[in-house]
């Protein structure tokens, strides 16, 4: 299993000799409704789009998750997998083959992976977005992806993950609260899934900010102290920081992954 992190909450998954690119942004800035002065993302690295690509695969509608640019610049006959929000996007930018799932629902890609949609992060009073199992039906590998540490307790009937994908540093607004969960929500994921590793997301990458709401946001957590807690509570989970533009790949069988740059 390979994973590439390409900041914020923008990865390549390989596994099953499929290339699945999962909620990417990888041109142009990362702004919030057309309101920079709210929110500016800026990449300070550049990196190529990633080819052959067998299926874009994305959690929400907002464009940290479907960002318009990025979906511009990829061939709109890849195959979308999308919650019903981000289908919403695709949809508009002329994607011809995309599959909306529910919670609950799975897509098969060519009987080599399964794609289950969980509930996810909560988006206004009355949106749930997706969360996701992926899960090779050969090796039997997996990965949980949530990016905002909105954990359903649905998890808790699964059988053990092997790969989590989730925010371990929590960012917080004055009077809002969190609006990233990190630290306790990751470590009860942990609990409930004993994978063996942990990916952070989200609170992460090679980026520069501005923004007044940039200004508000309060980091709480890191992954070394992450890492603390979950031998505090014997969980033999390995806690990693990813680094932007670098490939893993994960032993599942081992402890210690090996990074190739």
């Amino acid at each position: 299993m390979y994973l590439t992190y390409f900041d914020s909450n923008s990865w390549l998954i390989e596994f099953e000799n499929k290339r699945i690119l999962l909620d990417p942004w990888l041109v142009d800035h990362l702004v919030f409704g057309n309101l920079p002065w709210l929110f500016k993302g800026k990449k300070n690295q550049s990196y190529p789009i990633p080819e052959n690509i067998d299926l874009i695969l994305l959690s929400q509608g907002l464009e940290d998750h479907a960002h318009p640019p990025t979906l511009k610049q990829l061939d709109r006959n890849i195959p979308v997998v999308a919650s019903p929000n981000a289908a919403k996007v695709v949809k508009e930018l002329g994607y011809t083959q995309i599959t909306t799932l529910t919670h609950g629902e799975a897509f098969n890609l060519e009987n080599r992976i399964e794609i289950k949609a969980l509930p996810g992060s909560p988006i206004g009073p009355t949106l749930v977005e997706n969360a996701y199992i992926i899960k090779g039906l050969e090796t039997h590998q997996s990965i949980y992806y949530e990016p905002h540490g909105y954990h359903s307790k649905s998890l808790q009937e699964l059988a053990s993950i092997d790969v989590i994908i989730t925010p371990i540093i929590s960012l917080k607004l004055p009077l809002v609260g969190a609006v990233i969960k990190g630290q306790e929500s990751a470590l009860k994921a942990c609990q409930w899934l004993q994978p063996q590793y942990i990916l952070s997301t989200a609170a992460g990458g090679d980026v520069s900010f501005e923004g007044l709401l940039i200004s508000l946001i309060d980091e709480e957590g890191s992954v070394e102290k992450f890492q603390s807690l979950l031998e505090e509570k014997n969980l033999s989970t390995q806690a990693i920081n990813p680094q932007s533009g670098r490939t893993l790949e994960l032993k599942l069988n081992r402890r210690q992954p090996i990074v190739n740059n």
